[in-house]
């Protein structure tokens, strides 16, 4: 306990947070962490997962498998047959995964906010104006996965994966000293726009998986492929993949965070504001009572 204490005071001094986690070579330490967490040696990944331990709140009751081959294996491990349920309600939009909610609410025409002064434009965080432009003056959620959370994400509702885009970037850290002192930088990080069609109303929704510090591959099941800083392209890719609501659409190699974004009309559920912990399932958002009018059924651009 005493050791855990010691942990959250020298967490919570924010210059030396910062200093330890960014003012380092980042992407240097992401691709060791890649290369070392897979790493299948007992001692290596017992050691690992005990020093993970003295940092975290690491809790692998929920695990589906009681023991694992190496330290990445127990960052995107499963979890036991039912053990995150999804709300059955087919007006509710619900959480793609576990996390702690940051800034959220409405999309000011195209501007949103990663923390209280610094904005960020949808267009530069897409990549494509013309997919940016089906979310003007929409809704949307941020997401933070801490290192010892459930890393997978799930369909928000039953829809269509219709586009992937593949941004590469830098490796920031995403926790919110990080968001309140480096401008745009989930603009700035490598990251994934993944673009839904959901099937109830024809309504476009998005999800952003970032990447963070040691935290830069993503792997979609609907896509055979391991996107990476590395990754050499293409990096649009257009799909036709049908989800059920709940259904797992991939995993961060580690965890970091997904940005939800919905189109105007979507609103926020009540008591989903910054800082509540929410789990893959839960309630995140209403639909429109409305329909999609049939003449806004595409994307937002061509693929």
């Amino acid at each position: 306990m005493k050791l855990h204490n010691l942990r959250d005071r020298l967490l919570q001094q924010e210059d030396l947070n910062f200093l330890l986690t960014n003012r380092v070579p980042r992407i240097a330490l992401t691709r060791f962490m890649g290369w070392f967490s897979q790493i299948r040696q007992p001692l290596v990944r017992d050691a690992s997962i005990a020093v993970w331990r003295l940092f975290t709140e690491l809790d692998l009751s929920e695990a589906r498998k009681p023991r694992f081959d190496s330290l990445h294996d127990c960052f995107t491990r499963e979890l036991k047959p039912g053990a995150r349920p999804f709300d059955p309600d087919p007006e509710v939009l619900a959480s793609p995964c576990d996390g702690i909610v940051g800034a959220c609410g409405e999309v000011a025409g195209l501007q949103v906010w990663q923390a209280k002064g610094f904005p960020y434009r949808l267009e530069d965080l897409f990549g494509d104006p013309a997919r940016a432009e089906a979310f003007r003056d929409g809704c949307y959620v941020t997401l933070r996965l801490t290192s010892a959370m459930y890393h997978r994400f799930h369909a928000p509702h039953d829809a269509r994966l219709q586009h992937v885009t593949h941004l590469t970037g830098d490796t920031w850290n995403v926790n919110p000293i990080a968001l309140k002192r480096v401008e745009r930088l989930f603009c700035r990080n490598e990251r994934a726009a993944l673009h839904l069609r959901l099937e109830r109303g024809g309504h476009p929704l998005a999800l952003v998986p970032v990447a963070a510090i040691l935290v830069a591959s993503l792997r979609l099941h609907a896509l055979d492929l391991l996107l990476h800083g590395r990754y050499p392209g293409p990096h649009e890719l257009p799909c036709d993949a049908p989800v059920d609501k709940g259904q797992e659409l991939g995993w961060f190699q580690h965890g970091s965070t997904i940005i939800v974004f919905a189109p105007k009309g979507f609103r926020l559920v009540e008591g989903v504001a910054t800082g509540l912990r929410v789990r893959a399932g839960q309630p995140l958002m209403h639909l429109p009572e409305d329909p999609l009018p049939a003449g806004d059924q595409g994307v937002g651009s061509t693929s």
